[in-house]
Formats: C-alpha cells, sequence, structure tokens
C-alpha cells in the first residue's frame, strides 16, 4: 500500500506477509529418491561372526546393481564384531552404483542427506535477519537437523524462531549490545 492511499476499514492486511521474518523451510533441502538398508548380518558366519572368506564370497555374489541411484544404510543387525574393514568392502561394491552410502540406520542416513543439502546454504545471507525454521514439513526432518540448522544461524540472525510465521516459538534473540 502506498504511503497516500487509505486503506478502507474492512480491508483484509496480511501481517504474515508483509512481515520481515524469513522463513527456512526444511522441505526444501529434503533429497528425493528410494531409501533402501542393506543388513549384512546373512553375510556372517550363523549369523554371528565374520569369515573374511565367506564374507569376501558374498559381496562377490550380491546383484549391487539392484541399489543404482538409491540413498543405502548399511548396517548389521547382529550382535557382533565386524572389523571396520567389512564395511569399507561393502562401500566399495555399493559405490558404483548407489547415489550415497552411509553406515547406520535410515534416520542417519536421512540426517546425512540433510547435511549434504545444507553444505550448499549460503548462511552469511542470514545475516541480521529475523528467522522462524518451519515447523511442519510434508517429509521427515530428523531431530538432529533441527539441531544443525540451529547452529548453522546463530552466528548470523538477530532472531531464531520456530513453528509457523503466523505462530512461532521465539529461541533466541540477539542482544542489542551484541
Amino acid at each position: 500500500m502506498e504511503n497516500n492511499e487509505v486503506r478502507q476499514p474492512d480491508e483484509i492486511v496480511n501481517r504474515v506477509a508483509a512481515s520481515p521474518l524469513r522463513t527456512f523451510d526444511l522441505e526444501e533441502f529434503y533429497t528425493p529418491g528410494e531409501r533402501v538398508v542393506l543388513n549384512i548380518k546373512p553375510w556372517l558366519y550363523e549369523g554371528l561372526m565374520l569369515k573374511e572368506k565367506d564374507f569376501r564370497q558374498s559381496i562377490k555374489e550380491h546383484t549391487w546393481q539392484q541399489y543404482k541411484n538409491k540413498y543405502v544404510a548399511v548396517v548389521c543387525s547382529a550382535d557382533a564384531i565386524v572389523p571396520t574393514w567389512a564395511f569399507m568392502l561393502v562401500a566399495i561394491a555399493l559405490q558404483p552404483w548407489a547415489a550415497k552410502v552411509v553406515l547406520g540406520d535410515p534416520e542417519q542416513l536421512e540426517a546425512q542427506l540433510f547435511l549434504d543439502a545444507l553444505a550448499t546454504v549460503p548462511w552469511p545471507e542470514y545475516r541480521d535477519a529475523k528467522v522462524v525454521v518451519k515447523g511442519c514439513s510434508k517429509v521427515a526432518v530428523p531431530e538432529s537437523i533441527y539441531v544443525e540448522v540451529t547452529a548453522r544461524l546463530m552466528p548470523w540472525v538477530t532472531s531464531l524462531m520456530f513453528g509457523e510465521p503466523c505462530s512461532t516459538v521465539p529461541l533466541y534473540k540477539k542482544a542489542k549490545n551484541a
């Protein structure tokens, strides 16, 4: 509305749209694609211990093409001691096929995908901004990512909130003399 315009008494003003708040929507950093879990337990001797020759044979016989362009969480559901090199061999076998390989459960995979996407954010662009980290999302965002975004925004913002621009929970406000 221009300074010389007169607002009609029944005119509805969208105060959220006119607000200086910047919304940080983590849904925008979701990496689309299929996620799968590769459990190496079946490749252990009696599901309990790793025999190198048998393990290498299992890797050789496995159909790795099924992981083409997928995001893979590598796990071992057995309560067994698995040497580090075994997971490294699995990663080597997956490398030509998978879009991403993470040692850990699906939530750790998801967190790593968000971290990779957040690495592209030009954080200084949030200097002196009032930011609300959007709380509702159509995709599952690991809680660890909310903590990570908080840590990355804190050096730059003047205030940080959580929720929706129309209903926020204040989290941080920079001191006036800081």
